[in-house]
């Protein structure tokens, strides 16, 4: 007791002392962190603001771990059957606590955390002298890419949020915008990049977008508001404009999951992951640049198996054969199932089928074709965008331009690296006009794309999830949907943090 007076008396004498004190002997600053006012003042600090913004991908709100919850087991092909209830709550709508973390606050928090980072640079690069100002105007419309790409997917799960285009302040309360005024800053900033950014990087440089990467992003930012005719000007790029013949699809559709063939002439836009680092999420060196989906998606005793695949998608793969009449290939390098072995050779991580009978997991981004179990430093790149989508979002956008017999051409381009016959001979009654045509892309979307955390965004643009009915057709496929409420879950709710810190925020309608 008598030792914590001592303590008591001593902080209060100190407290006493320090008015007396000279203000500048106490503001003394850290030699060793940089302020603010010291940084931004060279090129270099241009660039390294830049890598700030693209080190967000290896964060675990986004594309290093909990986004592929969001957008692959939330829609109809994924699921959860985590023994951590909470977590697979977060994918079947059975949402409680708004900020759960991983299901929902870490994600928003490094989506504005990214944004941040972005809206840094396009404050402070333009006053720094260059000498070549051709290098600022890369580097700003890099920025500006990013910054949309992340508003982007802020738009697809949670729609009506801040749209901060400032360097925030702690004391900042940002005005909520309406869901459509987030996607007029997504197509402002995707366009504006796109009219800076090149056609194709040198070696040193690959993995930043391309005229490519933003035209891709610019068209699905105008599909999900059905604006065909400009999501096809967008589009022409790949057609008639300047990237015309620069993409083809590979040989190989493994190719576009794996670490030894990236940054092909598929990829559109892919992040780059290494397993050279194997440290943790901070901003420190030795900052993790894996991806954790490969454990978190592999089948129990091999990783967590926190998310998997839902077993329609296997009989839907088998619904159509080859010209050769053998199975469709990319069922192989889609999914794990019980039948693996059996129709194709391959067991899962070089075990025998142990798992239930209507079980299934992605194959696509895990290691198993040279490793017996997983962890969380996946070094294989992740393509957000690859030219096989790109095919299909222009037959889609052609065929809501009632240009039905245009579109199936590009659809038959993807079959055909499977060795599927035209859409002709294999699905004819697809022809028969607007609607079937869009029944059949959703097939092929699926097929072609499984896995890819697109599927949200599909369901969403094609209006799947806006009445009962429609919602029900769902459900068959997945009986998660039995819980989606109309008008509700079609939306993430915004973490309740945010609602009660800013007066100029409300929760999204229902909850």
């Amino acid at each position: 007791m008598k030792q914590l007076i001592k303590y008591v008396l001593a902080a209060g004498l100190v407290a006493l002392l320090l008015p007396s004190c000279k203000k500048d002997l106490l503001n003394v600053e850290n030699p060793n962190t940089i302020t603010e006012e010291q940084f931004w003042q060279t090129e270099e600090d241009a660039d390294q603001g830049v890598n700030a913004a693209y080190a967000m991908f290896y964060k675990p709100g986004g594309w290093s771990r909990w986004i592929y919850f969001r957008l692959d087991l939330t829609s109809d092909e994924g699921c959860s059957k985590s023994p951590w209830i909470e977590l697979a709550d977060w994918t079947r709508f059975q949402y409680v606590n708004y900020n759960f973390w991983e299901g929902n606050a870490i994600t928003w928090r490094d989506t504005y955390k990214a944004i941040f980072r972005c809206n840094q640079v396009l404050a402070n690069v333009p006053a720094i002298e260059f000498a070549d100002n051709t290098k600022k105007d890369l580097l700003l419309a890099q920025a500006k890419f990013l910054r949309g790409l992340y508003y982007y997917y802020a738009a697809l799960m949670w729609e009506n949020i801040p749209v901060v285009l400032d360097v925030s302040k702690p004391d900042d309360l940002p005005a909520q915008v309406p869901v459509a005024q987030v996607w007029a800053q997504v197509e402002k900033d995707f366009s504006e990049a796109l009219a800076v950014l090149p056609v194709e990087w040198g070696a040193v440089d690959k993995g930043r977008p391309t005229k490519g990467s933003a035209s891709a992003f610019l068209a699905r930012a105008q599909m999900q508001q059905h604006k065909w005719p400009e999501a096809k000007a967008s589009l022409d790029y790949f057609f008639t404009g300047a990237g015309a013949g620069k993409y083809n699809l590979t040989t190989s559709f493994q190719d576009n999951f794996t670490h030894t063939n990236e940054n092909n002439s598929e990829s559109v836009f892919e992040i780059q992951f290494s397993d050279l680092n194997k440290g943790g999420d901070g901003d420190d060196p030795n900052q993790n640049m894996g991806h954790n989906r490969a454990q978190f998606f592999a089948p129990r005793g091999i990783g967590w198996s926190d998310g998997q695949a839902r077993y329609w998608l296997v009989n839907q793969f088998k619904q159509e054969r080859t010209i050769a009449n053998t199975l469709d290939p990319r069922l192989r390098a889609s999914l794990f199932y019980p039948a693996l072995e059996a129709d194709f050779g391959d067991k899962v991580y070089g075990r025998n089928w142990e798992w239930g009978g209507d079980e299934a997991w992605f194959r696509k981004y895990q290691r198993d074709y040279f490793r017996s179990n997983e962890d969380y430093f996946a070094q294989n790149n992740v393509r957000l965008v690859r030219y096989a989508d790109v095919l299909l979002m222009y037959a889609e956008v052609l065929n809501e331009m009632d240009q039905t017999a245009t579109a199936a051409q590009y659809v038959n381009t993807v079959r055909a690296r499977s060795n599927i016959a035209a859409l002709a001979v294999g699905q004819p009654a697809s022809l028969l006009g607007k609607d079937a045509f869009r029944e059949r892309l959703k097939v092929e979307r699926a097929l072609e794309l499984c896995g890819e955390s697109v599927r949200w965004a599909d369901l969403k643009r094609w209006d799947d999830l806006t009445t009962a009915a429609k919602v029900a057709v769902v459900a068959q496929r997945d009986p998660d949907f039995n819980n989606f409420v109309v008008g509700k879950h079609n939306r993430l709710p915004i973490p309740q943090t945010e609602v009660l810190n800013n007066p100029n925020v409300v929760q999204n309608d229902q909850y």
